[in-house]
């Protein structure tokens, strides 16, 4: 069995990704950028080969297009979901919700749209990174306790506070809520919140989602209109960022 890439301590060197498009020159420019900022490399055309390195190489980071020659980047997402939790960044020019709704439920951490800025690519990389560490569920560093320049959540006691104030939420609300800050700054699409907090049968019910999303910020966020911690990613899902 593989290392689980996501289940360790991160090795010591060089951050390592694992460039996965079988467009030369996508590849080469990617390549030539996170080489100069000193990511060691590698490189797969195809999902077959991605799958042999990942195994082989062990990769802090995977950047993976969509549109491979031999099989579908999702699946290549549900084989390395198969043995690791290594963070996925989707780089694919597919721009239709469904397209990037598969990629997020069958694993991906992240979805950048074809063309993209290179820092922007290189901040998603860096900030995959972090998250992967183990202590960056930590929050404040206290177990099972997130804290937030506004708000503090206490996971094992399952309460909210903000000012010093104990923050009253619904058992919906707080279900959103503990499913978005157990996933740091990952994209975690409408489909996976809608499954696990109202079930199965009400994965198209995106309403639900508009007017939770909007109460958890009227109570947590400083300026509800302009969310800092809730983001949404339009027609995908929701993002918690610290």
């Amino acid at each position: 069995m593989p290392r689980s890439t996501g289940d360790a301590a991160r090795r010591p060197g060089p951050t390592r990704v694992l460039v996965v498009d079988d467009e030369p020159q996508m590849a080469r420019a990617l390549v030539i950028n996170l080489k100069a900022r000193h990511y060691a490399v590698d490189v797969a055309a195809d999902g077959g080969q991605a799958l042999r390195l990942a195994v082989e190489r062990h990769p802090d980071v995977v950047l993976l297009d969509l549109g491979l020659p031999d099989m579908d980047g999702v699946e290549v997402i549900r084989g390395l979901r198969g043995w690791t939790r290594v963070p996925v960044i989707v780089l694919s020019a597919r721009h239709s919700s469904d397209e990037k709704v598969s990629a997020l439920d069958a694993g991906a951490d992240d979805y950048v749209t074809k063309p993209f800025g290179m820092d922007e690519l290189m901040a998603r990389v860096r900030a995959a990174v972090r998250r992967a560490e183990p202590e960056a569920a930590a929050g404040s560093g206290e177990e099972g306790v997130v804290e937030t320049a506004g708000f503090t959540v206490d996971l094992m006691a399952k309460k909210v506070s903000r000012d010093g104030q104990d923050v009253r939420l619904t058992p919906t609300e707080w279900h959103l809520l503990e499913i978005l800050i157990s996933n740091p700054g990952r994209l975690v699409s409408q489909k996976q919140l809608l499954q696990e907090v109202w079930g199965p049968t009400y994965t198209r019910e995106t309403n639900y989602l508009r007017v939770y999303m909007a109460q958890l910020r009227r109570k947590l966020e400083a300026d509800p209109s302009h969310p800092r911690h809730f983001i949404t990613e339009p027609g995908m899902g929701y993002r918690f960022e610290f």
